[in-house]
């Protein structure tokens, strides 16, 4: 029984041994510089839609700039909106809010990209033909969609500054 049980403690120390590469997202970067730091210079223009507009405080919120801008976080803001279903008895329409986001994330002195990608999210809600409630579900959804953005948008962005030494 000692046996197997010294063999498992070597077999789960040696699995440990192969993930020293990893690291944790928030930590230093190669360079030592902190991702929360860096995260912190990153502006985000100002944008010309609701949706743009609610994806673009998520990330400033969450984000926290210091003032000091090192990256353009250029975003494109696309949404609509679709029909999921519909009861034929009842009033009740289910719709799929859709929210697309392009991102470039740009070094404010060279002007080149450094990173891009495309995001989505897709939020569902019911429309049952009451004129204020079909209004706040359709803003929720969207305030949620945009959340959800948001949130991917740093998780990626994150993930660029924790392997790459921001300049």
């Amino acid at each position: 029984m000692r046996h197997i049980r010294v063999f498992i403690y070597l077999a789960v120390a040696w699995l440990l041994a192969g993930c020293s590469g990893y690291h944790a997202l928030y930590g230093k970067g190669p360079g030592g510089l902190g991702v929360t730091t860096a995260l912190a210079t990153v502006s985000v223009p100002e944008q010309h839609t609701r949706a743009g507009q609610l994806v673009r405080n998520d990330l400033l919120t969450a984000m926290a700039g210091s003032g000091e801008r090192r990256y353009d976080l250029n975003l494109t803001v696309t949404e609509k909106t679709l029909d999921v279903s519909a009861l034929s008895a009842s009033n009740l329409h289910r719709k799929r809010y859709n929210l697309v986001v392009h991102y470039d994330l740009l070094d404010v002195k060279s002007g080149s990209v450094l990173n891009s990608g495309d995001s989505f999210s897709n939020v569902s809600y019911d429309v049952i033909r009451e004129p204020v409630s079909d209004l706040e579900a359709a803003n929720n959804a969207q305030v949620r969609a945009a959340q959800e953005l948001g949130a991917d948008l740093r998780q990626r962005i994150a993930a660029y500054f924790s392997s790459k030494q921001p300049s």
